[in-house]
C-alpha cells in the first residue's frame, strides 16, 4: 500500500482517495455504502466530501456509514469543504468567520463526528479578508474541531499570500490544495504547483480522468450516448464538450493513453491515473467512481508503475499550450531551462 504524507503534516493517507460527490445524487445510500466498503476493503483510508454535495446528503450518508463501521471509522481520514451557499441568507456563503463557524458545526453534525481531519476552503472568497479566514481555521485547530486545513480551486498568488500570512502570524499553516489536474488540464503547473511546493502543501487532484474523456468513453465527432454523464444529460456541458472535441491536442492525448493501455494490458483510466499519481507534489488522487466496477478498475492503477519512457510520452503529448510570454519560450520556462542547464 502506498501511503503518503498529507502535505507537510505528519498524517498519512493512501495515494488514492475516495471522492463522494456522487453520494446522494448518482449513487443512493446503499450504493454509496458499497463503494465505501469496497474502498476500505482495498486498503484505502481517505474520504473526501463537501457540505454542498447533494446539499449535505453526501456527508449524512458518510456519517451513517461511519457509525455502522466503527473499525473502519477509526482508520478513516475525513476531508470535507465549506464556502458555497447552504442557505438563502447573505451570510450563508463565503469564508467569513460567521459562515465557516456554522458550516463547520453543520458538517460535524452531518458526519456524526467531533473532529474533521482536513477542512478545506472550497474556493477563494474575495469579500472576506484572508486574515479572518486563517484566524478562524487556526482557532478551529486549537479547539480540536479540525486537525488540518487546506484549499480548493485557489490560484498561485492566493496560495502564496495565505501561506505567508499564516506563517508570519504564527497560525497553523495550510497542508493541501485540491485542484483540477489531469492529462488534459495541466495549467496548474504554470504557477500553482510551484506555490504549493514552496509552502510544503500536497496536491489532491480532482477530475483526474477529465470527466471521463481519459477512459475512452468518447470518440471523435460522435455525440455522447449511453451510461456517461453527457449521454444521460445531453444538455449539460455540451458547450465544453464541443470545445474539447474540436482540439487536436485532446485526441492526441487520448490516442497516446490508449496505445500505452493496450500495450500494458490495462485500462485507459489506470494509465491516466498512474500518470497523475506520479506527478510532483501529488499526495492523493481523488476518485469519483459511480459504481463498484468503476472503483475497482480505478484502484487497480495503484499497481501500475509507468516507465520513464511512458511518462515522457504522456507528458510530451499533453504539454499545455503556452503564449510566448511570460510562460513560453522567451519567458519563465526558457529561464528555468537555462538555470537547470547551468546557464
Amino acid at each position: 500500500m502506498d501511503y503518503r504524507k498529507l502535505g507537510h503534516s505528519g498524517a498519512v493517507v493512501t495515494a488514492y482517495c475516495l471522492g463522494t460527490m456522487t453520494f446522494g445524487a448518482e449513487a443512493d445510500e446503499a450504493a454509496s455504502h458499497k463503494l465505501l466498503d469496497d474502498y476500505f476493503a482495498w486498503g484505502g483510508n481517505f474520504i473526501d466530501t463537501a457540505d454542498v454535495y447533494s446539499a449535505g446528503t453526501s456527508e449524512e450518508i458518510i456519517g451513517r456509514w461511519l457509525k455502522s463501521r466503527p473499525t473502519e471509522a477509526k482508520q478513516a481520514v475525513i476531508a470535507t469543504k465549506g464556502r458555497f451557499p447552504m442557505g438563502p441568507g447573505p451570510n450563508d456563503v463565503g469564508l467569513s468567520r460567521r459562515h465557516l463557524n456554522q458550516a463547520l458545526d453543520a458538517s460535524l453534525a452531518r458526519l456524526g463526528i467531533e473532529h474533521i481531519d482536513l477542512y478545506q476552503m472550497h474556493a477563494w472568497d474575495a469579500l472576506t479578508p484572508i486574515e479572518e479566514t486563517l484566524r478562524f481555521l487556526d482557532d478551529a485547530v486549537c479547539a480540536g474541531k479540525i486537525g488540518y486545513y487546506g484549499f480548493s480551486n485557489y490560484v498561485g498568488w492566493q496560495i502564496a499570500k495565505a501561506a505567508e500570512i499564516a506563517k508570519a502570524r504564527g497560525y497553523t499553516r495550510p497542508v493541501t490544495l485540491q485542484p483540477q489536474y489531469n492529462l488534459l488540464v495541466r495549467d496548474i503547473e504554470l504557477e500553482i504547483v510551484a506555490a504549493c511546493q514552496d509552502a510544503g502543501m500536497g496536491l489532491l487532484p480532482w477530475s483526474p480522468l477529465g470527466g471521463g474523456w481519459l477512459t475512452g468513453k468518447y470518440r471523435r465527432d460522435h455525440m455522447p450516448t449511453g451510461a456517461t454523464r453527457l449521454g444521460e444529460n445531453p444538455n449539460r456541458g455540451m458547450e465544453s464538450y464541443a470545445q474539447r472535441n474540436a482540439q487536436e491536442r485532446t485526441w492526441s492525448i487520448i490516442e497516446t493513453v490508449e496505445a500505452i493501455a493496450s500495450a500494458r494490458g490495462v485500462s485507459m483510466a489506470q494509465v491516466a491515473l498512474a500518470w497523475t499519481a506520479a506527478r510532483p507534489a501529488v499526495t492523493s488522487v481523488i476518485l469519483g467512481a459511480r459504481t463498484s466496477e468503476q472503483l475497482a478498475d480505478n484502484l487497480a492503477a495503484a499497481s501500475l508503475i509507468l516507465s520513464e519512457e511512458e511518462i515522457t510520452k504522456l507528458s510530451d503529448v499533453s504539454q499545455p499550450h503556452l503564449s510566448d510570454y511570460p510562460y513560453g519560450a522567451s519567458g519563465t520556462n526558457q529561464r528555468h531551462r537555462k538555470i537547470e542547464g547551468g546557464r
